[in-house]
């Protein structure tokens, strides 16, 4: 994924515009790429300034193109590129070593005229027998851990160079979503999948039903974490996910860099574009379509249940209790409730389970109004301890009941939770 700093776009009527390479405008980069992958291929071996500067070269070919884009096709082949970093400790070590003796050893000269005249070939012979290094392997090896001077190990060459033109499309529409304030895809098909992606990127969501399918709402780092775009990176790595399903729309609300301290002034408030795209927009992405990865804290639950079905394997107590992620869906006229998993007790009773993460107040509220929506449905809340004050005013229903975690949510909490309340 890019950085800011190489991000390229046109802010036009309100919308804003990322690069993009098209096989038509600009079809001779299908092979400006095979020759920027070859680049790469060959170069195994080569520091990392002399395989961005050829790549520099190949693109000159194009005067048109801004020297962003040199740096953004360089970042993308970095990232399918193994590099040997040095090690750091010891390179600084071996610095302060040459530089002591060198500075013992000047002024050094190219031609000895005089007994007192020391000659530089001499003096790099010796400083590198005293490493029991030729001068070669040690100057290969004093600024190895320098970021620019790290040496390819390994290209993992794409099957279709094409892959490159494509990722660089995405990239750079990534790059814009950075500064979101706000999300909204609407979909007709694959809406589970669109919510799974969501929760994966650990994106705060709300949804709500429409005509022929669901509304997400997914808010921005501009509104919640303002001054930061961590949660911007988050709303970025859902954008391949959402490429790889059909049937919706987005579009995104930027606040830039820069605006978001004035954002709530009459005049910042005006400084809005909009990003949208949808399931035909020419964007591919790479993300695999059944891709099930969860993490943090629910990844660490369905691991601990395993761990604890493995263990307790013939406890009477314990056998036919289930954890099915995804389980169950409700929807209340323009309420919707989707949890992270459904618990399902040996005599089949259920219960939703949903796991909360970091909420803005605003996204608490909207939690609470979909809870009292649903009075009568059994649940259950893991809440983090760090957000027990925020909770502890809340009504819940008789059927809704709240555990506290640390670290991780306990099977063994769960069931107790479940048993006492049924």
């Amino acid at each position: 994924m890019l950085t800011k700093e190489l991000a390229i776009a046109r802010y036009v009527d309100g919308q804003i515009l990322p690069d993009r390479l098209s096989r038509t405008k600009h079809a001779k980069y299908l092979e400006l790429a095979e020759q920027m992958c070859q680049v790469y291929r060959a170069g195994v071996g080569s520091m990392r300034k002399s395989l961005h500067h050829e790549i520099q070269k190949i693109l000159e070919v194009d005067p048109e193109c801004p020297i962003r884009r040199v740096g953004a096709f360089c970042k993308l082949l970095d990232d399918w590129s193994e590099f040997d970093a040095g090690k750091p400790k010891k390179t600084a070590q071996l610095r302060q070593r040459v530089f002591r003796q060198a500075a013992n050893l000047h002024p050094l000269v190219a031609n000895v005229e005089s007994i007192l005249d020391r000659s530089e070939i001499q003096a790099k012979q010796q400083i590198a027998q005293s490493e029991n290094m030729t001068w070669h392997e040690l100057e290969r090896q004093l600024f190895s851990d320098i970021i620019e001077h790290h040496r390819l190990i390994k290209f993992d060459s794409p099957s279709d160079t094409k892959d490159l033109l494509a990722r660089y499309n995405v990239a750079q529409t990534q790059a814009a979503l950075l500064d979101a304030k706000q999300m909204v895809v609407e979909s007709t098909a694959d809406w589970k999948r669109i919510l799974r992606f969501a929760k994966l990127a650990n994106l705060m969501h709300r949804i709500e039903p429409i005509h022929d399918g669901f509304r997400f709402t997914l808010d921005g780092p501009a509104s919640v974490l303002r001054g930061t775009h961590r949660y911007g990176v988050q709303m970025a790595k859902f954008l391949p996910g959402l490429l790889s399903c059909s049937g919706w729309s987005m579009e995104a609300t930027i606040l830039p860099k820069g605006f978001a301290k004035h954002a709530d002034t009459p005049w910042g408030s005006k400084q809005r574009w909009v990003l949208k795209l949808d399931a035909n927009s020419g964007l591919q992405s790479d993300t695999q379509a059944g891709g099930q990865t969860d993490s943090g804290v629910e990844q660490q639950l369905i691991e601990s249940w395993k761990l604890m079905q493995l263990l307790l394997e013939g406890a009477r107590d314990l056998e036919g209790w289930m954890l099915i992620r995804e389980g169950d869906l409700l929807v209340r006229g323009q309420r919707v409730f989707f949890p992270d998993f459904t618990v399902v007790s040996p005599s089949g009773f259920r219960v939703l389970l949903e796991i909360v993460g970091f909420w803005t107040p605003e996204y608490r509220r909207h939690k609470a109004e979909v809870l009292a929506a649903f009075p009568d449905t059994p649940m259950l809340l893991a809440i983090p301890q760090s957000l027990k004050a925020q909770w502890k005013n809340h009504s819940f229903s008789v059927n809704h009941r709240v555990i506290y975690y640390g670290q991780e949510v306990l099977p063994g909490e769960i069931i107790r939770a479940i048993e006492e309340n049924s």
